[in-house]
Order: structure tokens, then C-alpha cells, then sequence
């Protein structure tokens, strides 16, 4: 039979002390722990990892690099279809400018046409009257035709008032001096002029009577 007192020397722990110095120190971190608790971790390879990074950075560049050129040609469609409608357009107003200044007097030539048509039939009728008194009239009538299609076009003829010299609708032809004149003056129209609304269209010919000298 076992001895109580061996039983309670076997159930003792024995206390050996440390020495200062000698703690048992705390794994570092980062340390590998040793012991049935410690798990091995894998390492990933600083080679596999860099290459996938690479695989990643081209394949977006080549994404970006398609999406560019697409906008690139986008713009470049953009760009030529603008260019041939302005094209177009210039070819199109420089046809109806043409068109416009071959056709613009078409209206006034037909009313000038009913004028020559009246000219026509005045000088074949001119024998039938001898008094020429008819023959007169028919003239006057054409004269006013006349005048009336140039007014509706907006052609006025240039007024000489209190005759009063104005070089810029008058030009003199013939000039005299006079005693009995301060300031030049219009003597005689030789030959009307016109406005085309507010622009000069012909200046009227005209005698002046300048101050004599001396």
C-alpha cells in the first residue's frame, strides 16, 4: 500500500527561480511560433504578384487606348461631315449669287420691254397722224411708263433747288464767271441726274456761274 506522504511529495510542483536576466521572452511579431499551435502561412511569390500587376496595368491601358481612338474617330467624322456642309453651303450661295445677279433686273427689263413695245407701235403709227398732235401724246404716255417703272425701283431724279451748286450730286461740265454771283450757282441742267434711294446713281450734268475774279 502506497505511503500518503509519497502521494503528496508526487503532487508537488517543484519551484525552481529565475535569475534575473534570464525571462523567457515574447515571441516577436513576425516570428515564427513553434510548438503544435504554430500554422505555417505561404508566402506569396514577389515575382507572381508583380506580373499579375503588369497583366492588370496593360489591360487597362489597352482599354483606355481603344476608348480614345473611338473618340478620336468620332471627332474626325464629326469634323469632315461640318466641313462638307460649310462646303456645300458656299456652293450653294455662290449659285444663287450668280443666279441672283443674272436674274435680279428680270422684273423692271419685262415693264421696260411694255416701253419698247409702245416705242414700236408710236413710230409705225406716226404716218397716220400728221398733225402729230397723236403722236405726241403717245410719247408722253411711253415717257411716263418709263418714269414709273424706275420710281417703283426706287430711282428719284436729283432736284436743283434755289440753284443751289452741290458737288457731290452735281457735275459741272461748264463753268462762267460772273459779277453778280457770291457763291457758285447752277445756271442750267444739262443733263438729269439720280438717286437710287439714298445712293448717288448718276450726277446731274450742270452749267455754274462761279464768282469772276479780279
Amino acid at each position: 500500500m502506497n505511503d500518503p506522504e509519497d502521494d503528496k511529495k508526487a503532487e508537488e510542483i517543484e519551484y525552481i527561480p529565475v535569475k534575473p536576466g534570464e525571462e523567457e521572452e515574447a515571441p516577436k511579431a513576425g516570428a515564427p511560433v513553434s510548438g503544435p499551435a504554430a500554422v505555417p502561412v505561404p508566402k506569396e511569390s514577389p515575382a507572381t504578384g508583380t506580373e499579375e500587376g503588369r497583366h492588370v496595368k496593360a489591360r487597362k491601358r489597352d482599354a483606355e487606348m481603344r476608348q480614345l481612338k473611338k473618340e478620336r474617330d468620332e471627332f474626325k467624322d464629326q469634323y469632315l461631315r461640318a466641313m462638307a456642309e460649310m462646303d456645300n453651303l458656299r456652293k450653294r450661295v455662290d449659285r444663287e449669287k450668280a443666279e441672283y445677279t443674272q436674274f435680279a433686273l428680270s422684273e423692271l427689263l419685262l415693264e421696260l420691254l411694255g416701253v419698247l413695245d409702245n416705242f414700236e407701235r408710236a413710230l409705225g403709227a406716226a404716218d397716220a397722224f400728221p398733225d402729230g398732235e397723236s403722236f405726241r401724246d403717245g410719247i408722253e404716255l411711253i415717257l411716263r411708263m418709263y418714269q414709273s417703272a424706275l420710281f417703283k425701283r426706287g430711282v428719284r431724279p436729283i432736284e436743283i433747288k434755289d440753284k443751289a451748286f452741290d458737288p457731290t450730286v452735281h457735275h459741272a461740265m461748264i463753268t462762267e464767271g460772273s459779277e453778280g454771283v457770291s457763291e457758285p450757282e447752277v445756271s442750267e441742267e444739262l443733263q438729269k441726274g439720280y438717286m437710287l434711294h439714298s445712293r448717288l446713281l448718276r450726277p446731274a450734268l450742270v452749267k455754274v456761274v462761279v464768282p469772276k475774279r479780279g
